[in-house]
């Protein structure tokens, strides 16, 4: 499998030419979260929701809890892990 096209560029991930790679086994561990503080874009990715949803989330407290750092805001991972498990207690406990 190729990893780059004719002109040397990476091959986007979803590309049937790209070459696949092994996954992560710390992913595993982590829910699949990278080994970092989350960014809002990071945030509204994981979600798949607009950026601004996410700041509305911060705003009316109801997302994952963000810090700042300095004038950046960013998220845990481990509390947005927590923020999923509790959001899907809660649905199960609805039903």
């Amino acid at each position: 499998m190729r990893t780059s096209d004719r002109s040397g560029r990476a091959l986007p991930a979803w590309s049937p030419y790209a070459k696949a790679t092994a996954p992560d086994p710390r992913a595993t561990l982590r829910g699949g979260l990278p080994d970092r503080y989350l960014t809002p874009d990071d945030v509204a990715e994981i979600f798949k929701v607009p950026l601004e949803t996410v700041y509305q989330w911060r705003k009316k407290r109801t997302g994952p809890p963000g810090f700042r750092i300095g004038k950046h805001l960013r998220y845990g991972p481990a509390d947005v892990r927590a923020y999923v498990d509790q959001r899907k207690h809660a649905e199960l406990a609805a039903a």
